[in-house]
């Protein structure tokens, strides 16, 4: 019976420390993020050294351009939905690939994207011109699909 309770402890001792260490690793690498987030989601922090998900746009920088009449084409998108985790790897090599500046918001980290955009749901493209919407495509859809909706609206 006493080397049950020793077993026991010793396995309880090691989630512990497994579960400090684990703790630890991710608040390193959230030191320096590109959020400017003291504490990020754990699905953001898995996503913070994936190459689909480095063209950041903060809230502040959002609005800023589009008080400034930018053109602007923002990926509202959440790290913890599936259909944007299936759709970042279809939209940022294309982006990239047809020379668009598609800015990423975490919907996630920045709730407030919701109500300030008229995000109904995830993933939502929207394209500005002059600080106003102009258009916007909503879920998953093929590379085609994407590709000709960026150039029917002269996105670039």
């Amino acid at each position: 019976m006493k080397k049950m309770a020793i077993i026991l402890v010793i396995i309880v001792a090691l989630f512990v420390l497994l579960g400090v260490f684990t703790n630890m690793k991710k608040e390193e690498k959230t030191k320096g993020n590109p959020y400017g987030k003291d504490k990020l989601k754990s699905a953001t922090v898995d996503q913070l050294d994936d190459p689909n998900y480095q063209n950041l746009i903060l809230p502040e920088e959002l609005e800023q351009d589009l008080q400034d009449n930018k053109e602007v084409t923002v990926y509202f998108y959440s790290p913890s939905n599936s259909i944007s985790q299936k759709t970042t790897p279809v939209v940022a090599p294309l982006a990239e690939k047809l020379g668009i500046d598609l800015v990423q918001y975490n919907l996630l980290e920045f709730e407030q994207g919701w109500s300030d955009y008229g995000i109904k749901k995830e993933p939502t493209i929207v394209h500005y011109k002059n600080g106003q919407e102009q258009e916007r495509i909503v879920g998953f859809n093929k590379e085609e699909t994407f590709e000709k909706w960026f150039e029917d609206h002269d996105i670039n």
